[in-house]
């Protein structure tokens, strides 16, 4: 795997990112370490976590995932130098009073603390990149599909951020920023007042890009190649919905496997992934695929893989297994006539887990 150029920083990644949201919860600390162990064998240098993981989010897993990878980091000494690590600070609340005492804000200050948090968790002097987790403003997101004027809370302004992030930059704290589940108007005024005012350009924007949800191409896209500013896709298998594994059973009650993502994480039940008409689309995605010889996986990552907007895809996994199964999905090309057959299928289903 050739590395890949973030932005317009100095950072260069793999085109797979190993993402580690279930490593605290699904996965406990023995096999989230074998998980580091393959990925790294397997020439991934970039890992993905956040300071709010493990997912689904709760008190008692807070800065669970990060504590993990510092104790792995620390086990090898000489990995830290073959790795892009990338983390994030969680932005207002969102009903998790854990989160800075519930607080709907994101202050300067918090996003100092926090670093100073993620870098003593993580075992390390820097951190590669460090994303805003979900915006400080009202905007639409985790299943949420309308921008609403009146909804309130603008937070800390864009500018008082950058500032703060400039600050840990200063330190050496810092190499590179990023957003997350961001809009075109976020990353335009990011921009904007980084070049403006002479603080850090951000380089990479996290969000959902997958089958189901590929709102990015409704012009973030090219609001991200005009810019120079790279896409990290998450949840490239749609929590599991674009593997196959709910193809029979659907997605209610004792249907779902206990350790079931979408099952642990009962808020996504009831948004994006756990609509029945995005269960409905992935079932047809699926029989394209194996109308072309191809595993669900291997359509869903592949398609991710090869995309033009997508600089790195982030995977999720439990084992293992399912970590070279999605590795070994590298180098699947997919012919033209199933490119155009995936584009029609879209004009009927539109982006069902938007």
């Amino acid at each position: 795997m050739k590395t890949i150029q973030l932005g317009q920083s100095d950072l260069h990644v793999t085109p797979i990112c190993l993402g580690t949201m279930t490593f605290g919860e699904q996965v406990d600390e023995a096999t989230a370490h074998d998980i580091l162990d393959r990925s790294l064998e397997r020439g991934i240098n970039f890992i993905d976590t956040a300071e709010m993981y493990a997912v689904p989010p709760r008190a008692e897993t807070f800065n669970a995932t990060e504590k993990i990878i510092g104790n792995w980091l620390d086990k090898h000494p000489g990995a830290r130098q073959k790795l892009v690590i990338a983390t994030k600070v969680a932005g207002p609340s969102r009903s998790m009073p854990w989160i800075r005492g519930g607080s709907a804000d994101l202050t300067g200050a918090d996003i100092l603390a926090a670093c100073d948090g993620s870098l003593q968790r993580l075992k390390t002097d820097v951190i590669d990149l460090y994303q805003i987790h979900w915006p400080v403003r009202s905007v639409p997101a985790f299943g949420g599909i309308y921008y609403q004027p009146a909804s309130g809370n603008e937070g800390t302004s864009i500018h008082a951020q950058l500032e703060a992030l400039h600050t840990l930059v200063q330190a050496g704290k810092v190499r590179a920023v990023g957003l997350s589940n961001e809009t075109p108007y976020g990353v335009h005024e990011f921009v904007r007042l980084a070049e403006q005012y002479g603080l850090p350009r951000v380089a990479t924007v996290q969000n959902p890009y997958c089958l189901l949800n590929r709102t990015v191409e409704n012009g973030l896209d090219e609001t991200m190649h005009r810019l120079q500013v790279s896409l990290l896709a998450y949840s490239p298998l749609a929590f599991g919905l674009l593997t196959g594994k709910y193809d029979a059973q659907g997605l209610t009650g004792s249907d779902v496997p206990d350790q079931a993502r979408l099952k642990k994480f009962e808020s996504s039940r009831k948004q994006r992934w756990g609509r029945p008409e995005a269960l409905a689309a992935a079932r047809r995605y699926h029989a394209l695929a194996r109308e072309h010889g191809l595993t669900p996986v291997q359509l869903a990552l592949a398609f991710c893989y090869t995309k033009w907007q997508v600089a790195s895809t982030i995977i999720g996994v439990t084992s293992v297994a399912q970590l070279d199964e999605c590795l070994d999905a590298w180098g699947t090309t997919l012919p033209e006539d199933l490119l155009k057959a995936i584009d029609a299928l879209r004009w009927e289903v539109r982006d069902p887990a938007q």
